[in-house]
């Protein structure tokens, strides 16, 4: 017997996503729905970081003030 929990973000499928990648970048963004998908460009079919509209918000707005920059 199988016992599954359905993901608290929702179901998002990749496969049908239509994907964007900015000229130059090594990932692609999916918005399917109320989720966001991230993946490395060079592996299409590899894993998938997927964020709530409040997630992607939040790191957008982090990327835009420096949060992640390593210098």
């Amino acid at each position: 017997m199988s016992t599954s929990t359905p993901h608290p973000k929702g179901a998002f499928d990749a496969a049908t996503a239509q994907w964007q990648r900015a000229e130059g970048s090594t990932v692609e963004v999916a918005f399917s729905a109320d989720l966001i998908g991230l993946r490395n460009a060079a592996q299409p079919d590899g894993p998938v970081l997927v964020f709530t509209q409040g997630e992607w918000e939040a790191f957008v707005d982090g990327a835009r003030d420096g949060e992640f920059d390593l210098d």
